[in-house]
């Protein structure tokens, strides 16, 4: 096995150009996320409480709309479950928080182990693999820091956590494909 130089350029999935705006993009979110902890986490609570709004809405919308497919009243109390947790968590912004990290501790102990399962297999790719295994290891270890953290505590240090992954979510989308591509050839 041996590592020759990867000059198909038609392979291309991502422009470049769009690959550093979106890096850039996550990392002054990263930024401005660990300026501001504590406002991130109940501002993305209120903002899936509003999403979960909506979705009851539209759930109770399709219920009444769809009545051959199915039945109406299991719809509408899905729908009526997305309402009634949306308005709770607007309403109770800091209990929704402390819901909110819960689920999120669980994600972002997902995110990790899938990117770095996927920084393995970038390895022979690029040559910065490891900054998407530091940010998949960060993950694991955020993800398990929230778990045993208290609820309050942890509200808190859940926008820190968001602004810590973004910013490296973002600088290994900037650093991945910046080094040189390689690709592997097994010679017999």
């Amino acid at each position: 096995m041996s590592v020759t130089e990867y000059d198909d350029t038609d392979e291309q999935v991502i422009s470049s150009r769009w690959l550093t705006a979106t890096a850039i993009v996550m990392i002054l979110l990263g930024i401005i996320a660990i300026a501001f902890p504590f406002f991130i986490a109940i501002a993305s609570t209120v903002l899936f409480g509003g999403i979960f709004i909506l979705a009851g809405v539209a759930q109770i919308v399709y219920a009444f709309q769809s009545r051959g497919a199915g039945q109406v009243v299991w719809k509408i109390i899905l729908g009526l479950l997305y309402l009634l947790s949306g308005i709770f968590v607007m309403l109770n912004p800091l209990e929704g928080a402390v819901a909110f990290t819960i689920v999120l501790g669980i994600t972002i102990f997902l995110q990790g182990t899938i990117q770095v399962s996927l920084a393995f297999q970038m390895r022979w790719i690029s040559f910065n693999w490891g900054w998407m295994l530091t940010s998949g290891l960060m993950g694991i270890i955020f993800g398990i820091f929230i778990w045993s953290s208290s609820p309050l505590r942890a509200v808190w240090f859940i926008g820190t956590l968001i602004g810590i992954n973004l910013l490296f979510d973002g600088i290994w989308m900037l650093t991945l494909h910046s080094g040189k591509k390689i690709t592997i050839s097994h010679q017999i």
